[in-house]
């Protein structure tokens, strides 16, 4: 393997956040100079920006195959998360709630809390060493329950793991579940099509498809309403107080119509970008394994490679000589970088805590070079040093 020319940086965390398109920034800018009026007021200003932010629930509705109605913007993925998790179970009076011991902490804690409040009864699904779900034990669960909360991730942001929402959600359906699922890593990936699916929140966080940092939505099913988190304002119908981050929703909007516009391009071009890292990973680094279903091409994100590599003394500054290298990548879920605790889900999935874990996520701005210079530096750290 030749040595690449070294660039001025490889970003290789797009599952922690992504590049802004030039195309969001674009449309983003006069919201950000020209049109600063406030939404809630009545003059012309405000009517101009008003109609901005019901322009690009319109898109976002329409991309999901929803009713406008249905989309109540956010600042992001956890407060929707949030939102879904308290509000449905306190204002329908939930009392049982299965989630899985993979899920992001944007679901795990406020389940945690309700549950250590006595609110909930919080149960566990199982899932196997890869981190598959098993849906036997879900229908299980739900056997005898009325009125239950259901939260499980359309796909892992730290393992790549795809579930099988469709499934679930016909699970959740005859047992009148009502079925949650974060889709924050799959949004702008995917298509999602709530007519199909039997979910009654999903989301999504602009950052995570080249849009705004700060701004996300929740899809509420039509006929279910929840109380709101945030009170001291009617903006989105009721749902959420404050005045909305106008520029950040034009340019969410605007992400998520360019993403699905060329996803099957990006798609292609990205799942190549993977498939280079694995075969020179596997070539390059001896006993390198990747964790859960992250090398299954059906079963994972095509935009996240979770590698594992063997017990070295380089493992506990891995991610520093990475960034000393110019490439930088997460060593688990963006959330708990930086943090002494390690991973809940690698934890969950009894991996090997001596060997150290690289999450690269990938994005349509990536390129093959890119690809060759990071494994490159990688292999550099785990070559055998000669005595």
């Amino acid at each position: 393997m030749t040595n690449p020319a070294a660039p001025a940086f490889v970003y290789f965390d797009n599952a922690a956040t992504t590049p802004l398109d030039p195309e969001v920034l674009e449309a983003m800018l006069p919201f950000l100079s020209q049109h600063y009026g406030n939404p809630s007021s009545l003059h012309g200003p405000g009517r101009q920006v008003r109609a901005a932010i019901e322009n690009a629930r319109k898109t976002v509705a329409h991309l999901l195959n929803a009713a406008p109605a249905e989309i109540s913007f956010t600042s992001g993925g956890t407060e929707a998360n949030n939102y879904a998790a308290f509000g449905s179970i306190r204002t329908l009076e939930l009392k049982h709630a299965i989630t899985s011991r993979l899920e992001h902490h944007a679901v795990l804690h406020p389940l945690q809390v309700l549950a250590k409040a006595g609110e909930i009864e919080l149960q566990y699904l199982k899932h196997d060493a890869q981190g598959s779900f098993d849906l036997a034990h879900l229908e299980e669960l739900l056997a005898g329950q009325s009125r239950t909360f259901v939260s499980l991730m359309h796909a892992n942001n730290e393992i790549g793991n795809l579930n099988d929402i469709e499934a679930i959600g016909e699970i959740c359906a005859r047992h009148e579940a009502v079925f949650h699922t974060d889709t924050v890593q799959t949004m702008g990936h995917y298509r999602h099509d709530v007519q199909r699916l039997k979910n009654h929140f999903l989301v999504g966080s602009a950052h995570k498809f080249h849009g705004p940092k700060g701004v996300g939505f929740l899809y509420t099913r039509s006929g279910l309403r929840v109380s709101p988190l945030i009170h001291g304002g009617s903006q989105e119908r009721n749902v959420r107080s404050g005045t909305e981050n106008v520029y950040g929703i034009v340019g969410l909007a605007k992400a998520l119509e360019i993403a699905v516009r060329d996803l099957a391009a990006h798609q292609t071009h990205v799942q190549g970008l993977k498939d280079r890292f694995v075969a020179q990973l596997r070539a390059e680094i001896e006993d390198v394994q990747f964790n859960g279903c992250s090398v299954v091409a059906d079963k994972s994100l095509y935009t996240v490679l979770s590698v594992s590599l063997p017990s070295s003394a380089i493992n506990e500054m891995l991610l520093f000589n990475l960034d000393i290298s110019r490439v930088a990548a997460s060593g688990g879920s963006a959330c708990t970088s930086g943090a002494q605790a390690g991973s809940h889900v690698l934890e969950a999935l009894g991996c090997d805590p001596g060997r150290a874990t690289v999450r690269f996520s990938m994005s349509k701005m990536n390129t093959a070079a890119e690809v060759d210079y990071a494994v490159a530096q990688l292999a550099k750290l785990y070559r055998p040093v000669a005595v």
